[in-house]
């Protein structure tokens, strides 16, 4: 008899009913994992009240991310946060692309050479997740924790990565986020983003000149990859009254020279 085939990948599925596919215990249990990352430290109750879920549903989810390793709860009031589990999983993630690896030496030169703080990030989900940092040791400096996200439209790294994209995905993104001011100095219109992305372009580095938040401006590059489709963004950022605009057009044309590296370290084209 003829060995019956190997089955791979996922059964088949009708897309108009995906909600009909998923499990709704595990839909749950993420949902908390999310609640918890975003805002830690909340308790049972406060977290049933967050994701509208009963108490007893919400206490068997965390129960279970935390045989998991997935969560930690603080005593003394059990205030629940996210575990080591959690990190081991999202680590895995970093290591799909040796884009991190290969941008740390990148990333330390510049800070160093700049004093500010240096990120590398990348989009997802049309928002800007911050992979790594390299923090400077100033009192008063921008902070990018690892996990960290921002709109595309207001940071620099987003605007980094939007300005060499085509611009119908420029605008699905917009459709689907919008463009919500984060400070007096945000982009508020799609026309006024298409500009700036297009200074973007010439100048060959994204300026975020305190639209994400008041008092701290930043610039960015995009790294790319071997198909000259920007992947991933370098930016550094500090306070306005240490980072001037004359700072941010010579800390550009650095961030620029990184990023080209990091683009040819990783087998990438620029465009």
């Amino acid at each position: 008899m003829a060995e019956a085939p190997r089955l791979r990948g996922r059964p088949k599925t009708d897309p108009e009913k995906a909600d009909t596919n998923t499990v709704q215990a595990l839909d749950r249990a993420m949902r908390l994992l999310e609640v918890i990352a975003a805002t830690p430290g909340k308790t049972l109750s406060e977290l049933a009240v967050i994701t509208d879920q009963a108490v007893a549903t919400v206490f068997r989810a965390l129960v279970t991310l935390q045989a998991r390793g997935m969560v930690e709860a603080e005593e003394p009031g059990q205030f629940w946060h996210i575990g080591s589990g959690a990190f081991r999983v999202g680590n895995a993630f970093l290591r799909r692309s040796n884009v991190v690896e290969r941008a740390r030496p990148a990333m330390d030169e510049l800070r160093r050479a700049t004093g500010e703080t240096v990120a590398l990030g990348i989009e997802v989900a049309d928002e800007l997740l911050i992979l790594a940092q390299s923090e400077t040791h100033q009192p008063i400096r921008a902070y990018f924790p690892p996990g960290a996200i921002a709109p595309m439209h207001v940071s620099g790294g987003g605007k980094a990565l939007l300005a060499w994209l085509d611009e119908d995905r420029v605008q699905e993104v917009l459709d689907r986020k919008g463009m919500a001011r984060a400070t007096s100095l945000s982009l508020s219109s799609a026309d006024s983003l298409r500009r700036d992305l297009s200074r973007t372009r010439e100048r060959g580095f994204a300026l975020d000149d305190q639209e994400q938040a008041e008092g701290m401006r930043g610039v960015a590059a995009p790294i790319f990859n071997a198909f000259a489709e920007p992947v991933a963004a370098i930016l550094v950022a500090g306070p306005a009254f240490r980072m001037g605009l004359s700072d941010s057009t010579r800390f550009g044309a650095w961030v620029r020279a990184a990023a080209d590296r990091v683009t040819d370290a990783t087998g990438g084209v620029c465009p």
